[in-house]
């Protein structure tokens, strides 16, 4: 597996590349995101806009967690893709082995947190009295399971790199059955709340996570496990490629906890009393809705990123360039259908998540969504910078377009379309994406034209 795997990533051809891994790739990266739709779907369903809501308020503390776990398994999958193409494997089973540690060191930690400061946190989320206690015991149910569903982000890219890109889709495509399994049976069959849904979801990825582990505990994989030796510069090096995924997905969190808050107040001042629920719950449809097309961008870029570090740490600066180019024109095809899609099934899109009671939810959902879905036509060039940024090791052109795309120009574009009101938001991201995709194409623009220098090199 091991020589099978570093031949396709060094010799076979850029497009065979592309369809062998990033087609499964993108599979089970949407696989990965299925779980949280068939959880709005089940929760906007059977428990209704107030639950939705709810669920919504503590969503970012949940993604948080993962986030630090993001961090790790990120921030370790580029040395250890560059230390395979230096044939360094010493160094790659050593930062494979500290990563999954810390990643489990890290969630015990924020699972406490979590649980034990659930109700504080969520008032600082925006949840009203009505909102507060479904929020806290939906966090806490997730704070319990965090530990070990944290590591099953991670060890989908670990098995990635060592080749077992079916085995990662099988996996993923698995973990969503479980979570339609366990969502059934406890919201339908025991009748439970947002509870329910937490446990359905962090099961399914607790098991998912250790039958994801097997393959290297029987150290058949291309990692595998070995005595850690912790240092500094392991440490730095990981934080370093991991930190913009991270600050992007912090910042992007600490983005939705802001537009929460304006939305409680943007939906009384439109909609009455009630209205700031109503559009924290749209916001909801939104997020949900975007799981239905983001995982496909995000799944070119992150199962290609093994293949251009690679590549990189090899030295081979042409074949970055290929692979690079096929990256863009695959996500460009995405970010079309995309926008045409969500446009033109904006109402069916939003019924997933809305009982048939909720007719102003619906209403107002499809109205967002068919404003929202543009964002798509900058989004995937950003996402594919951001990929390319982060495989070959440029974190802090990464941080710039990371921060810049989930902090800074969300709360810019907030405050210059807050007296649009309640459209202004869901055009917010349309208009993050578009000066996104600008400040990409300089970032691109510069590795450009240091890759024509160092293939000119390699050429000579």
């Amino acid at each position: 597996m091991k020589r099978d795997t570093e031949t396709m990533y060094a010799a076979m051809k850029p497009w065979k590349l592309f369809f062998i891994v990033a087609l499964p790739g993108m599979i089970s990266m949407f696989a990965m995101s299925i779980y949280s739709i068939i959880e709005g779907a089940f929760i906007g369903q059977r428990l209704g806009e107030g639950a939705f809501a709810a669920v919504n308020i503590a969503m970012p503390l949940v993604m948080i967690n993962f986030s630090l776990a993001d961090l790790v398994g990120v921030g370790a999958s580029v040395p250890i893709s560059i230390a395979l193409g230096k044939k360094d494997h010493k160094t790659a089973n050593n930062v494979f082995t500290c990563s999954v540690i810390m990643i489990f060191i890290t969630s015990v930690i924020m699972g406490l947190v979590m649980y034990f400061a659930a109700g504080p946190l969520c008032r600082m989320m925006g949840a009203d009295d009505l909102l507060l206690d479904t929020s806290v015991r939906y966090l806490r149910t997730c704070a319990i399971c965090s530990p070990l569903a944290s590591i099953f982000f991670a060890m989908d890219n670990y098995l990635r790199i060592s080749g077992y890109v079916k085995t990662s889709m099988v996996i993923n495509i698995c973990c969503n059955l479980a979570t339609l399994g366990f969502l059934t049976f406890f919201l339908i069959g025991l009748e439970m709340d947002v509870v329910g849904s937490a446990l359905a979801t962090s099961l399914s990825m607790c098991l998912c996570s250790i039958v994801a582990m097997i393959p290297f505990l029987r150290r058949k994989t291309l990692l595998q496990f070995t005595k850690p030796r912790f240092h500094f510069a392991m440490f730095k090096e990981i934080g370093a490629c991991g930190s913009p995924v991270f600050l992007s997905n912090i910042s992007g969190r600490v983005t939705s906890i802001l537009m929460n808050i304006s939305l409680m107040t943007l939906g009384t001042q439109t909609w009455g009393e009630g209205g700031g629920t109503t559009a924290v719950a749209v916001y909801a449809v939104l997020m949900y809705s975007s799981d239905l097309c983001w995982p496909l961008l995000y799944g070119i870029s992150d199962s290609l990123s093994p293949a251009i570090g690679y590549n990189w740490g090899a030295e081979n600066y042409g074949r970055v360039k290929k692979i690079v180019k096929c990256a863009y024109i695959g996500t460009a095809v995405i970010g079309l259908v995309s926008t045409t899609i969500l446009f033109i099934f904006a109402g069916q899109v939003a019924s997933l998540f809305c009982g048939q009671e909720d007719l102003k939810l619906l209403l107002e959902s499809t109205r967002a969504i068919r404003l929202f879905c543009f964002a798509y036509l900058f989004r995937w060039f950003v996402v594919t910078t951001q990929g390319l940024l982060s495989a070959i090791e440029k974190p802090v052109l990464a941080t710039i377009m990371s921060v810049s795309v989930a902090f800074v120009f969300p709360l810019a574009m907030l405050a210059v379309m807050w007296s649009m009101g309640i459209d202004g938001i869901w055009l917010n991201f349309v208009g993050v994406n578009l000066l996104a995709a600008v400040l990409g194409i300089f970032l691109l623009l510069r590795v450009v034209r240091e890759i024509r220098k160092k293939t000119v090199r390699e050429q000579k």
